[in-house]
């Protein structure tokens, strides 16, 4: 006798949720909190506490990104990062198919019967949106207006209705998400100007609170260069009054930025040299960073940067020459220095 068929065919959908891979921030001991930093601080807490996001928005090298870490330190809650990508799509914050799982089970037990069963599974991975929404984290999205607008399309119903819409899943039943309430949102952005900058859409914007941020006052600066780079003050507050006297030169006013404060800083440090103009160290630390083509502005072609700088390291030492150390250090390691200069 022949075996008689039968055969079952199921099909479902599975979600996969990955390997925790968020962190809890720490201050390190480079940290610079001044006054200011702690009233931005102070203004965004509350805002995250009535439940609201908070957006970060200046030109590069303002301290966003430090900020929204310092911020969300302070909540003392798991943080997830994402940084703005502009082949981002809304899968790569929300989940995404991940391909098919087959099983077979093969049932000869009666022998005229062979019965057959068969399974097919979809298979379904959380991205770190998701995974924060329902994990009641912070949520950091650094530059998250270098993701095209469409691709945060899914951040609307998070921020405004509390709901994270998984169109995919709505088959397996699992098509809505009820955002933990401990979840909130920090976004840094840079100005739209920029290079691979998106224009963000209103609706996005119209759910965010937003917080402007510019350069640090004069004493965070010269702070935040000292803890960065290990440097004296005499000299960091050269290095800090050079950077800042800069950016008022040309048309982008907005660099240089602290970050070639650290640079000059520690380059120089490494150096063991002195932020003085009789360094040749200093001279040309100076001008390799400063040197740059964000001012454009030209003199019969030629690029004023160069000289600016010079002109500036210049004045600026010789303003403060009478006022700092830095000439009798310079003077007691000998002319030419002690570094083999």
């Amino acid at each position: 006798m022949n075996d008689i068929p039968w055969k079952a065919v199921s099909a479902s959908m599975v979600r996969i949720q990955p390997k925790e891979d968020n962190i809890l921030p720490e201050a390190s001991e480079a940290f610079v909190s001044s006054s200011g930093v702690e009233q931005v601080t102070q203004r965004a807490l509350a805002y995250l506490r009535a439940g609201y996001p908070v957006h970060f928005a200046g030109p590069a090298g303002t301290g966003k990104t430090t900020i929204a870490f310092h911020v969300a330190a302070k909540r003392s809650r798991p943080v997830t990062l994402i940084h703005g990508d502009d082949e981002f799509v809304s899968s790569d914050l929300v989940g995404r198919d991940a391909g098919y799982r087959k099983s077979k089970l093969i049932d000869n037990f009666i022998h005229s019967v062979l019965k057959t069963e068969e399974e097919m599974q979809s298979l379904w991975v959380d991205n770190r949106l998701t995974t924060a929404c329902q994990n009641g984290e912070t949520l950091i999205y650094d530059e998250f207006n270098r993701s095209r607008p469409e691709a945060n399309n899914a951040l609307l119903s998070i921020l405004s209705e509390g709901i994270l819409n998984l169109p995919k899943l709505r088959k397996s039943g699992a098509g809505y998400l009820e955002v933990h309430p401990e979840f909130r949102a920090i976004f840094t952005s840079n100005p739209e100007e920029y290079t691979g900058v998106h224009k963000t859409q209103d609706a996005l914007m119209d759910r965010l609170i937003t917080i402007h941020l510019g350069h640090y006052d004069l004493e965070t600066e010269i702070q935040i260069t000292m803890a960065k780079s290990g440097i004296p003050r005499p000299d960091a507050e050269v290095i800090v009054h050079i950077v800042r006297e800069l950016r008022g030169f040309g048309v982008n006013n907005h660099r240089p930025t602290i970050r070639a404060c650290i640079a000059i800083a520690r380059v120089l440090t490494l150096q063991g040299g002195h932020a003085i103009r009789e360094d040749p160290d200093f001279l040309w630390i100076c001008r390799d960073i400063l040197n740059t083509d964000t001012a454009k502005v030209t003199r019969e072609g030629q690029p004023l940067m160069m000289q600016k700088v010079d002109e500036v390291i210049q004045n600026v030492c010789g303003l403060r020459g009478k006022s700092t150390t830095g000439q009798e250090r310079y003077n007691e390691k000998g002319e030419g220095g002690g570094n083999g200069r």
